[in-house]
């Protein structure tokens, strides 16, 4: 079984989600006492939050490039980053390092492609539905069509992920919220959504929605498992 590196603690909510993902999927696997091999760093996410919202992406991009280094050196054979927004400086820290990256987005578009999805939904933070390092990439490498709700949406999406998903603070007006957002979504074509963040299944589940939701903290994390034990 190959290591797992894992860079999270953007928030560190999501972190335990991918955490019990990748041991769930390796013991799904495998069975019995067995557990994924994972090596972990863990980050301030004050001083990234402080940094993405002051746009220094640069300076995001230097840290989490030296965790990876880190990670690399404790022995990780891949690396894994608990987040979709700071996939933004992936190309900085995939540089950084010899061991291969695997990418959110990647496996989230394989996946979509997999079920035959090719007009999809993306909720995020603001940085993830307006730049185009996410959904460019979607659109890019894996033709998809990528819709995003309009401005106010979007601010209410980004608002609550940081005022409460990363607190751990669920509220049920904000998950009424992002239902109709969602539905909003479904209503103009959208044949799925990404939660494009990693904090959102948190506060939504499939079986509430209009149309399928995409995981991305899941999808990303059995990805892992399966390079782990290819």
């Amino acid at each position: 079984m190959k290591c797992i590196g894992l860079l999270g603690g953007m928030s560190w909510e999501s972190t335990v989600s991918y955490y019990q993902a990748l041991n769930r999927g390796v013991r799904a696997r495998l069975g019995g006492l067995h557990s994924a091999r994972v090596l972990l760093a863990s980050v301030d996410f004050a001083e990234i939050e402080r940094l993405q919202h002051a746009g220094d992406w640069p300076a995001t991009a230097r840290l989490l490039a030296a965790e990876a280094r880190a990670i690399q050196a404790g022995g990780a054979d891949f690396l894994l980053i608990g987040t979709n927004t700071m996939h933004k400086v992936a190309p900085e820290i995939e540089a950084a390092i010899d061991i291969p990256l695997l990418h959110i987005a990647d496996a989230t578009a394989r996946q979509l492609q997999a079920d035959g999805i090719q007009r999809v939904g993306l909720l995020g933070t603001r940085f993830t539905m307006e730049q185009d390092f996410y959904k460019g990439r979607l659109q890019e490498r894996f033709g998809l069509e990528v819709l995003v709700p309009g401005d106010a949406a979007r601010e209410r999406v980004h608002r609550i992920i940081y005022d409460e998903l990363c607190l751990g603070d669920l509220r049920e007006s904000s998950r009424a919220e992002y239902l109709a957002i969602i539905a909003a979504l479904a209503q103009a074509g959208a044949q799925a959504v990404i939660l494009g963040c990693t904090e959102i299944a948190l506060l939504v589940g499939e079986c509430e929605a209009a149309v399928p939701l995409y995981d991305t903290t899941a999808i990303h994390a059995e990805a892992g498992v399966a390079l782990a034990l290819a």
